[in-house]
């Protein structure tokens, strides 16, 4: 069974940079899409990025194209989310979690969760 947990979240000002990471432990990391996902103040948890096993495949929101980087590194068994350009829009609490789908496109498809991250952004 995969474990996951996230850290490097903070407080940080608008326009800085942030980078997440999420560790795994106790399963074969490097068979599991990874996604990062969001969850506001009073709001619905967020699909923001995700990538294949391998690597070689990563999709974004809309909302964070462009300002988020979402990598991994299969032989540490890690995966990150890198955070530029913050704005206080992007508080919130951030968690990885992995999928045995290639691309898993639903908090539904998603098999394993760490417990969350959180990422404040003043203004």
């Amino acid at each position: 069974q995969v474990q996951l947990e996230e850290s490097g979240g903070g407080l940080v000002q608008s326009g800085g940079s942030l980078r997440l990471s999420c560790a795994s432990s106790g399963g074969s990391f490097g068979y599991y899409a990874v996604g990062w996902f969001r969850q506001a103040p009073g709001k619905e948890r967020e699909g923001i990025s995700c990538i294949t096993s391998t690597g070689g495949y990563t999709k974004y929101a809309d909302s964070v194209k462009g300002r988020f980087t979402v990598s991994r590194d299969n032989a540490k068994n890690m995966a990150y989310l890198q955070i530029n350009n913050l704005l206080p829009e992007d508080t919130a609490v951030y968690y990885c979690a992995a999928s045995g789908y290639y691309l898993g496109r639903s908090l539904a498809e998603y098999d394993y969760w760490g417990q969350g991250t959180r990422v404040t952004v003043s203004s």
